[in-house]
């Protein structure tokens, strides 16, 4: 039903219906706080898995596959055909059941495109993660990091005001 949604009353919107986006996925479960912002071609496995918080921004052809919790923190962006992966398989078992990890990518982090970030991680505070990198662990606050698997760049102090 939702994948059928989503094709029907928001995949052909133009960028201004934001807010009605933002009503859909509100029908079908996801948290949304203040006004993010999801791109007509993003694509949400499981909206009631999604968290919003204001100024967040899911990009143009950017996948929450949110098999677990995925939570995108204010002022955070992930851009273009970025994948956020929450779910993964118990590869130690024969049965290889599924296994759902929550995704956090917390206030003013910055996705770039294609990036992969794997179950399981957090992306700290005000932190970037490069182009086509795979995150694979957790990025420290304020960090940069790149590569596959990724690796930090780039540590700054925060600011202190």
């Amino acid at each position: 039903m939702w994948e059928w949604s989503w094709t029907l009353l928001c995949k052909w919107t133009p960028k201004p219906f934001n807010a009605w986006r933002l009503f859909i996925l509100r029908i079908f479960g996801a948290t949304i706080q203040g006004k993010p912002f999801v791109h007509q071609r993003a694509k949400i496995e499981k909206p009631e898995n999604l968290i919003l918080k204001h100024r967040a921004c899911l990009g143009d052809g950017a996948t929450a596959y949110s098999l677990g919790l995925i939570e995108i923190q204010e002022g955070a962006t992930i851009a273009q055909e970025a994948y956020l992966c929450a779910g993964t398989h118990d590869f130690s078992k024969e049965s290889m059941q599924l296994l759902t990890l929550e995704i956090k990518v917390e206030d003013g982090a910055f996705v770039g495109a294609r990036s992969f970030i794997m179950p399981g991680t957090t992306i700290g505070k005000n932190s970037i993660v490069g182009a086509c990198s795979v995150v694979t662990k957790k990025v420290p606050a304020n960090s940069t990091v790149a590569g596959n698997p990724s690796k930090i760049i780039v540590k700054k102090k925060p600011n202190r005001k």
